[in-house]
């Protein structure tokens, strides 16, 4: 997948583009999951549900810490682990599990405790609501903007991701051995494009190749709460 770069101009419009804004602040939920953790198919199936809804960002992020015990994850990433190990240190928490579930980046629970999660999404759709995010695309230009009336405490970090909507993978070793598991918004890429302090409007346009859906995040930095989500399907 060719690398996300950003750029200062934009691109000559040739079709319709398609644009999402982050309205009734959407709820980011990352599942930090493996395909050699036999504790996860529930909560991968459960993401499924998640990712249908439209109040809810769903991200399924594999990390590769049990691949040594039969199986490796196929869609395992270093830097899932790191953001993992992030959110620990920034929590005070000395260990990282399987299947663990990180609500707009402040509140973590098991993931295959569905009661528990939705408990939580529901406690975080009233978070306040004070920056508009908006994102575009067309063709191979994503345009990014944000702006806010009210003074934020720190500057956020602009991430981009992308993800696959679906996959079905046959475990043939470790601990899921024989099962066949479907996962949902497995997360492919996930870079950092900006700093944006909110002193003045946000405007990123940046070149973006292929089709996946993306999702731009504003967060505070070392594994903050995540302040605005919008989700280019």
């Amino acid at each position: 997948m060719k690398q996300i770069i950003p750029i200062l101009a934009a691109a000559v419009m040739l079709a319709l583009p398609v644009a999402s804004q982050a309205q009734d602040r959407p709820v980011v939920v990352e599942l930090f999951t493996s395909q050699g953790c036999s504790s996860c198919p529930p909560a991968d199936a459960f993401m499924e549900q998640l990712a249908a809804r439209g109040d809810v960002i769903a991200l399924s992020l594999h990390v590769d810490y049990w691949d040594y015990i039969g199986w490796a994850d196929i869609f395992a990433k270093p830097e899932h682990t790191a953001r993992q190990r992030g959110y620990a240190k920034s929590g005070d928490r000395r260990m990282v599990y399987t299947p663990q579930m990180i609500i707009n980046g402040k509140d973590h629970v098991v993931g295959n405790r569905p009661r528990d999660v939705t408990e939580l999404i529901e406690k975080h759709r009233s978070d306040v609501d004070d920056i508009v995010l908006k994102a575009t695309r067309d063709g191979n230009l994503l345009r990014i903007t944000a702006r806010t009336d009210v003074a934020q405490g720190m500057p956020m970090l602009v991430q981009l991701l992308r993800y696959r909507p679906e996959a079905t993978v046959a475990i043939e070793r470790g601990e899921n051995a024989g099962k066949v598991l479907k996962y949902s918004n497995i997360v492919t890429e996930m870079i950092q494009l900006a700093v944006w302090d909110s002193s003045a409007p946000l405007k990123i346009d940046t070149r973006i190749s292929g089709d996946d859906p993306l999702v731009v995040l504003l967060q505070y930095p070392d594994f903050g709460t995540i302040e605005a989500a919008v989700e280019l399907p």
